[in-house]
Protein backbone atom coordinates (compact mmCIF):
# COMPACT_ATOMS: atom_id res chain seq x y z
CA UNK A 1 0.00 0.00 0.00
CA UNK A 2 1.33 3.52 -0.88
CA UNK A 3 2.50 6.00 1.63
CA UNK A 4 -0.69 8.41 0.11
CA UNK A 5 -3.41 4.86 0.52
CA UNK A 6 -1.79 4.15 4.08
CA UNK A 7 -2.57 7.79 5.69
CA UNK A 8 -6.23 7.99 3.72
CA UNK A 9 -6.80 4.17 5.24
CA UNK A 10 -5.68 5.66 8.41
CA UNK A 11 -8.03 8.84 8.34
CA UNK A 12 -10.85 6.64 8.31
CA UNK A 13 -9.94 3.78 10.47
CA UNK A 14 -8.69 5.51 13.53
CA UNK A 15 -9.69 9.42 12.81
CA UNK A 16 -9.05 10.93 16.23
CA UNK A 17 -5.81 10.49 18.70
CA UNK A 18 -7.92 8.54 21.33
CA UNK A 19 -8.37 6.42 18.28
CA UNK A 20 -4.74 5.51 18.06
CA UNK A 21 -3.69 5.59 21.58
CA UNK A 22 -6.82 2.44 22.62
CA UNK A 23 -5.01 0.43 19.53
CA UNK A 24 -1.30 1.58 21.07
CA UNK A 25 -2.58 -0.16 24.17
CA UNK A 26 -3.12 -3.41 22.63
CA UNK A 27 -0.14 -3.58 20.88
CA UNK A 28 2.52 -2.90 23.92
CA UNK A 29 3.34 -4.29 26.56
CA UNK A 30 1.43 -3.52 29.73
CA UNK A 31 4.84 -2.06 31.15
CA UNK A 32 5.43 -0.10 28.41
CA UNK A 33 2.04 1.59 28.07
CA UNK A 34 2.23 1.93 32.35
CA UNK A 35 5.40 3.91 31.50
CA UNK A 36 4.47 5.79 29.09
CA UNK A 37 0.31 6.84 30.56
CA UNK A 38 1.41 7.29 33.61
CA UNK A 39 2.13 10.36 36.19
CA UNK A 40 3.30 10.15 39.94
CA UNK A 41 1.63 10.31 43.13
CA UNK A 42 -2.10 10.08 42.64
CA UNK A 43 -1.71 11.41 39.38
CA UNK A 44 -4.43 14.07 39.68
CA UNK A 45 -2.19 16.89 37.51
CA UNK A 46 -2.77 14.39 34.24
CA UNK A 47 -6.67 14.74 34.53
CA UNK A 48 -6.13 18.54 35.40
CA UNK A 49 -3.89 18.87 32.25
CA UNK A 50 -7.24 18.31 30.24
CA UNK A 51 -9.91 19.62 32.20
CA UNK A 52 -8.05 22.92 32.14
CA UNK A 53 -8.16 22.97 28.37
CA UNK A 54 -11.89 21.74 28.48
CA UNK A 55 -12.79 25.30 30.62
CA UNK A 56 -12.02 27.40 27.52
CA UNK A 57 -14.95 27.65 25.24
CA UNK A 58 -15.32 29.95 22.63
CA UNK A 59 -17.97 32.15 21.04
CA UNK A 60 -18.09 32.03 17.50
CA UNK A 61 -17.89 34.31 14.42
CA UNK A 62 -19.76 33.30 11.37
CA UNK A 63 -20.60 35.26 8.33
CA UNK A 64 -17.05 35.83 6.84
CA UNK A 65 -17.53 34.20 3.58
CA UNK A 66 -14.53 31.58 2.61
CA UNK A 67 -12.30 31.04 5.15
CA UNK A 68 -9.03 28.98 4.57
CA UNK A 69 -6.98 28.82 8.37
CA UNK A 70 -2.89 28.82 7.53
CA UNK A 71 -1.12 27.56 10.09
CA UNK A 72 2.72 27.61 8.74
CA UNK A 73 4.87 29.16 11.48
CA UNK A 74 8.31 30.78 11.84
CA UNK A 75 10.44 30.49 14.82
CA UNK A 76 14.19 31.24 15.17
CA UNK A 77 14.38 32.10 11.59
CA UNK A 78 13.21 28.42 10.25
CA UNK A 79 9.87 28.31 8.76
CA UNK A 80 7.77 25.10 9.81
CA UNK A 81 4.30 24.23 8.35
CA UNK A 82 2.50 24.27 11.70
CA UNK A 83 2.95 25.68 15.01
CA UNK A 84 3.59 22.27 16.50
CA UNK A 85 6.46 19.74 17.39
CA UNK A 86 7.31 16.72 18.69
CA UNK A 87 8.09 17.16 22.54
CA UNK A 88 10.90 15.03 23.38
CA UNK A 89 10.41 11.60 25.55
CA UNK A 90 12.96 9.26 27.34
CA UNK A 91 13.46 5.71 27.34
CA UNK A 92 11.41 5.56 24.23
CA UNK A 93 12.82 2.15 22.99
CA UNK A 94 10.62 0.32 25.64
CA UNK A 95 7.38 1.42 24.05
CA UNK A 96 8.50 0.87 20.37
CA UNK A 97 11.88 0.13 19.05
CA UNK A 98 13.52 2.18 16.87
CA UNK A 99 10.60 4.88 17.53
CA UNK A 100 12.93 8.11 17.54
CA UNK A 101 14.04 6.83 14.13
CA UNK A 102 10.27 6.86 12.91
CA UNK A 103 9.50 10.25 14.94
CA UNK A 104 12.18 12.23 13.20
CA UNK A 105 11.49 10.83 9.48
CA UNK A 106 8.05 12.39 10.17
CA UNK A 107 9.36 15.46 11.57
CA UNK A 108 10.95 15.48 8.02
CA UNK A 109 8.99 14.36 5.76
CA UNK A 110 5.68 16.53 7.47
CA UNK A 111 8.41 19.66 8.19
CA UNK A 112 8.24 20.05 12.08
CA UNK A 113 10.69 20.25 14.61
CA UNK A 114 11.25 17.06 16.51
CA UNK A 115 13.22 17.33 19.55
CA UNK A 116 15.59 14.37 20.77
CA UNK A 117 16.08 13.78 24.52
CA UNK A 118 19.51 12.75 25.80
CA UNK A 119 17.96 9.54 27.59
CA UNK A 120 16.42 8.90 24.32
CA UNK A 121 17.25 5.27 22.90
CA UNK A 122 19.10 6.34 19.59
CA UNK A 123 22.30 8.83 19.55
CA UNK A 124 22.07 12.48 17.76
CA UNK A 125 24.68 10.65 15.37
CA UNK A 126 21.95 8.34 14.22
CA UNK A 127 18.63 10.68 14.55
CA UNK A 128 20.17 13.87 12.85
CA UNK A 129 20.53 12.60 9.15
CA UNK A 130 16.96 11.27 9.24
CA UNK A 131 15.70 14.84 10.82
CA UNK A 132 17.51 17.07 8.78
CA UNK A 133 16.70 20.62 9.20
CA UNK A 134 13.72 20.40 11.85
CA UNK A 135 16.19 18.68 14.58
CA UNK A 136 15.89 19.87 18.36
CA UNK A 137 18.34 18.32 21.58
CA UNK A 138 16.86 18.22 24.50
CA UNK A 139 19.00 18.44 27.51
CA UNK A 140 19.84 16.82 30.74
CA UNK A 141 22.01 19.21 32.62
CA UNK A 142 25.06 16.85 33.33
CA UNK A 143 27.21 18.19 36.10
CA UNK A 144 30.12 17.08 34.55
CA UNK A 145 30.69 20.05 32.07
CA UNK A 146 32.94 17.62 29.97
CA UNK A 147 30.49 15.83 29.13
CA UNK A 148 28.09 18.95 28.78
CA UNK A 149 30.33 20.25 26.11
CA UNK A 150 30.40 16.90 24.38
CA UNK A 151 26.95 16.29 24.42
CA UNK A 152 26.42 19.72 22.65
CA UNK A 153 28.99 19.11 20.32
CA UNK A 154 27.67 15.81 19.07
CA UNK A 155 24.47 17.87 18.44
CA UNK A 156 25.47 20.22 16.54
CA UNK A 157 28.13 18.08 14.63
CA UNK A 158 24.65 15.83 13.97
CA UNK A 159 23.10 19.06 12.27
CA UNK A 160 20.13 19.86 15.51
CA UNK A 161 19.67 23.48 15.32
CA UNK A 162 18.09 24.79 18.23
CA UNK A 163 18.82 23.29 22.16
CA UNK A 164 15.94 22.74 24.94
CA UNK A 165 17.37 22.80 28.57
CA UNK A 166 15.16 21.27 30.53
CA UNK A 167 14.99 22.89 34.14
CA UNK A 168 12.25 20.73 35.83
CA UNK A 169 13.67 17.68 37.08
CA UNK A 170 15.54 18.53 39.84
CA UNK A 171 15.63 15.18 40.73
CA UNK A 172 13.68 11.71 39.63
CA UNK A 173 9.88 11.85 40.43
CA UNK A 174 8.45 8.89 41.93
CA UNK A 175 6.19 7.40 38.97
CA UNK A 176 4.70 4.48 41.80
CA UNK A 177 2.49 3.35 38.35
CA UNK A 178 5.38 2.40 36.36
CA UNK A 179 6.76 0.37 39.52
CA UNK A 180 3.72 -1.28 40.02
CA UNK A 181 3.46 -2.24 36.21
CA UNK A 182 7.35 -4.04 36.85
CA UNK A 183 9.41 -1.37 34.90
CA UNK A 184 13.26 -1.84 36.26
CA UNK A 185 15.90 -0.59 34.58
CA UNK A 186 17.49 -2.48 33.13
CA UNK A 187 14.38 -4.41 31.54
CA UNK A 188 14.59 -8.12 33.37
CA UNK A 189 13.76 -10.48 31.30
CA UNK A 190 11.25 -11.90 34.22
CA UNK A 191 8.29 -14.56 32.97
CA UNK A 192 5.67 -11.95 33.17
CA UNK A 193 7.94 -9.93 30.32
CA UNK A 194 7.92 -12.74 28.40
CA UNK A 195 4.61 -13.30 28.35
CA UNK A 196 4.11 -9.53 27.81
CA UNK A 197 6.28 -10.18 24.40
CA UNK A 198 4.59 -13.11 23.47
CA UNK A 199 0.94 -11.78 23.52
CA UNK A 200 2.19 -8.49 21.97
CA UNK A 201 4.07 -10.29 18.92
CA UNK A 202 4.70 -7.54 16.84
CA UNK A 203 6.26 -6.05 19.13
CA UNK A 204 8.20 -8.76 20.26
CA UNK A 205 9.66 -9.31 16.93
CA UNK A 206 10.84 -6.13 16.52
CA UNK A 207 12.33 -5.41 20.26
CA UNK A 208 14.30 -8.76 19.67
CA UNK A 209 15.47 -7.98 16.49
CA UNK A 210 16.69 -4.24 17.75
CA UNK A 211 17.02 -5.83 21.29
CA UNK A 212 16.20 -4.62 24.58
CA UNK A 213 16.40 -0.80 25.09
CA UNK A 214 19.83 1.10 25.42
CA UNK A 215 20.61 4.66 26.52
CA UNK A 216 22.25 4.60 23.66
CA UNK A 217 23.40 8.65 23.60
CA UNK A 218 24.80 8.39 27.27
CA UNK A 219 26.33 5.01 27.28
CA UNK A 220 28.95 6.74 25.09
CA UNK A 221 30.37 8.02 28.61
CA UNK A 222 30.63 5.01 30.62
CA UNK A 223 32.57 3.07 28.30
CA UNK A 224 30.14 0.26 28.74
CA UNK A 225 26.41 -0.61 27.07
CA UNK A 226 25.44 -2.71 30.83
CA UNK A 227 22.20 -0.69 31.12
CA UNK A 228 22.17 -0.68 34.94
CA UNK A 229 25.40 0.97 35.32
CA UNK A 230 24.24 3.23 32.40
CA UNK A 231 21.25 4.30 34.28
CA UNK A 232 22.92 4.24 37.56
CA UNK A 233 25.33 7.35 35.81
CA UNK A 234 22.17 9.24 34.32
CA UNK A 235 20.77 9.40 37.86
CA UNK A 236 23.78 10.55 39.69
CA UNK A 237 25.29 13.02 36.63
CA UNK A 238 23.01 14.00 34.96
CA UNK A 239 20.10 16.52 35.97
CA UNK A 240 19.51 18.52 40.10
CA UNK A 241 21.86 21.11 39.88
CA UNK A 242 20.92 23.64 37.01
CA UNK A 243 21.28 27.10 38.11
CA UNK A 244 21.29 30.41 36.33
CA UNK A 245 25.19 30.63 36.00
CA UNK A 246 24.90 27.41 34.45
CA UNK A 247 22.32 28.84 31.98
CA UNK A 248 24.24 31.64 30.58
CA UNK A 249 27.32 29.24 30.14
CA UNK A 250 24.90 27.53 27.87
CA UNK A 251 24.36 30.75 26.09
CA UNK A 252 28.46 31.14 25.66
CA UNK A 253 28.23 27.73 23.88
CA UNK A 254 26.15 27.26 22.28
CA UNK A 255 25.55 29.24 19.32
CA UNK A 256 22.11 28.43 18.00
CA UNK A 257 18.56 29.07 20.10
CA UNK A 258 18.09 28.27 23.58
CA UNK A 259 15.46 27.42 25.17
CA UNK A 260 14.02 26.75 29.08
CA UNK A 261 11.89 23.93 29.46
CA UNK A 262 9.31 23.02 32.54
CA UNK A 263 8.84 27.07 33.33
CA UNK A 264 5.58 27.75 35.39
CA UNK A 265 6.88 30.36 37.70
CA UNK A 266 6.79 34.00 35.81
CA UNK A 267 9.63 35.17 37.86
CA UNK A 268 11.70 31.91 36.49
CA UNK A 269 10.38 33.33 32.92
CA UNK A 270 11.66 36.54 33.45
CA UNK A 271 14.86 35.52 34.85
CA UNK A 272 15.48 33.62 31.56
CA UNK A 273 15.11 36.21 29.28
CA UNK A 274 17.46 38.34 31.45
CA UNK A 275 20.22 35.84 31.46
CA UNK A 276 19.78 35.74 27.54
CA UNK A 277 17.60 32.86 26.74
CA UNK A 278 15.72 33.00 23.33
CA UNK A 279 12.48 31.22 24.39
CA UNK A 280 10.12 30.24 27.62
CA UNK A 281 8.63 26.65 27.50
CA UNK A 282 5.77 26.41 29.75
CA UNK A 283 5.56 22.82 30.83
CA UNK A 284 4.55 20.85 34.09
CA UNK A 285 6.28 17.54 32.47
CA UNK A 286 3.12 15.90 30.92
CA UNK A 287 1.96 15.74 34.50
CA UNK A 288 4.79 13.22 35.23
CA UNK A 289 7.05 15.10 37.59
CA UNK A 290 5.45 17.34 40.57
CA UNK A 291 1.91 16.23 41.05
CA UNK A 292 1.15 19.03 42.76
CA UNK A 293 2.22 21.26 40.21
CA UNK A 294 -0.52 24.15 38.23
CA UNK A 295 -2.00 22.34 34.65
CA UNK A 296 0.56 24.54 32.56
CA UNK A 297 -2.19 26.05 30.57
CA UNK A 298 -2.96 27.98 33.52
CA UNK A 299 0.52 29.34 33.67
CA UNK A 300 0.37 29.94 30.48
CA UNK A 301 -1.09 33.63 30.43
CA UNK A 302 0.70 34.82 33.95
CA UNK A 303 4.18 33.81 31.92
CA UNK A 304 2.90 35.74 28.60
CA UNK A 305 2.05 38.30 30.19
CA UNK A 306 5.32 38.58 32.32
CA UNK A 307 7.80 37.92 29.15
CA UNK A 308 5.63 40.41 26.97
CA UNK A 309 6.81 39.44 23.71
CA UNK A 310 10.63 39.05 24.55
CA UNK A 311 11.03 36.00 23.04
CA UNK A 312 8.88 33.35 21.91
CA UNK A 313 7.11 30.88 24.27
CA UNK A 314 6.42 26.94 23.54
CA UNK A 315 3.95 25.81 25.48
CA UNK A 316 3.41 21.05 26.27
CA UNK A 317 1.31 19.38 28.92
CA UNK A 318 -2.14 17.97 28.28
CA UNK A 319 -2.50 18.66 24.43
CA UNK A 320 -4.35 15.89 22.75
CA UNK A 321 -5.95 17.72 19.37
CA UNK A 322 -6.16 20.43 17.10
CA UNK A 323 -8.36 22.12 19.26
CA UNK A 324 -6.38 22.29 22.26
CA UNK A 325 -3.25 23.10 20.35
CA UNK A 326 -5.74 26.37 19.18
CA UNK A 327 -6.12 27.11 23.15
CA UNK A 328 -2.87 27.35 23.81
CA UNK A 329 -2.00 29.67 21.01
CA UNK A 330 -4.84 31.93 21.39
CA UNK A 331 -3.57 32.02 25.47
CA UNK A 332 -0.11 33.76 23.94
CA UNK A 333 1.94 29.87 22.86
CA UNK A 334 3.69 31.00 19.73
CA UNK A 335 4.45 27.23 19.24
CA UNK A 336 2.75 24.10 21.33
CA UNK A 337 4.90 20.85 21.33
CA UNK A 338 3.10 17.29 21.81
CA UNK A 339 4.78 13.98 23.10
CA UNK A 340 2.27 10.92 23.88
CA UNK A 341 0.01 11.27 20.80
CA UNK A 342 3.08 10.77 18.39
CA UNK A 343 4.69 7.88 20.74
CA UNK A 344 0.87 6.49 20.47
CA UNK A 345 0.70 6.75 16.56
CA UNK A 346 3.80 4.34 16.09
CA UNK A 347 3.28 1.69 18.72
CA UNK A 348 -0.84 1.63 17.18
CA UNK A 349 0.63 1.91 13.64
CA UNK A 350 4.27 1.37 12.91
CA UNK A 351 6.58 3.81 10.88
CA UNK A 352 3.75 5.99 9.32
CA UNK A 353 1.97 6.12 12.63
CA UNK A 354 3.28 9.51 13.44
CA UNK A 355 2.95 11.00 10.34
CA UNK A 356 -0.34 10.70 10.90
CA UNK A 357 -0.66 12.08 14.26
CA UNK A 358 0.95 14.95 13.00
CA UNK A 359 -1.65 15.16 9.92
CA UNK A 360 -4.27 15.14 12.59
CA UNK A 361 -3.55 17.58 14.89
CA UNK A 362 -2.67 19.86 11.83
CA UNK A 363 -6.13 19.48 9.89
CA UNK A 364 -7.74 19.76 13.65
CA UNK A 365 -6.13 22.82 14.24
CA UNK A 366 -7.14 24.29 10.82
CA UNK A 367 -10.84 23.30 10.97
CA UNK A 368 -11.50 24.65 14.64
CA UNK A 369 -9.82 27.71 13.38
CA UNK A 370 -12.45 27.67 10.49
CA UNK A 371 -15.09 26.79 12.95
CA UNK A 372 -13.81 30.11 15.16
CA UNK A 373 -13.85 32.22 12.09
CA UNK A 374 -9.90 32.50 12.09
CA UNK A 375 -7.87 32.38 9.21
CA UNK A 376 -4.68 33.48 11.06
CA UNK A 377 -2.94 32.33 14.79
CA UNK A 378 -2.88 36.57 15.16
CA UNK A 379 -6.92 36.46 14.36
CA UNK A 380 -7.18 33.12 16.77
CA UNK A 381 -5.86 35.36 19.57
CA UNK A 382 -8.36 37.94 19.32
CA UNK A 383 -11.03 35.37 19.55
CA UNK A 384 -13.59 35.83 22.64
CA UNK A 385 -14.02 33.38 25.13
CA UNK A 386 -17.25 32.70 27.08
CA UNK A 387 -16.96 33.70 30.94
CA UNK A 388 -19.32 31.35 32.85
Amino acid sequence: MSYNKKLEYYSNAYPRIVDIAQKAKKRIPNVAWEYLDSGTGDESLLQANQNAFEKIRFLPRFCKGFLEASIETELFGKKYSAPIGIAPVGLTGLLWPKVEQYLALTANRVQIPYCLSTVATETPETIGPKVGDMGWFQLYPPKDKDIRDSLLERARNSGFRALVVTADVPMASRRERSKKAGLAIPPKITPKLIWQGITNPVWGYHTIRRGLPRLRTVEHYTNTNDMKFVSGFVGNRLGGTLDWEYCKELRDIWEGPIVLKGILNPNDASKAVEVGLDGVYVSNHGGRQFNGAVPAIEALPGIVKTVKGKVPILFDSGIRTGLDAMRALYLGADFVFVGRPFIHGVCALGKYGSDHVAHILMDDLKNNMVQLGAKTVEEVRKAVTYKS
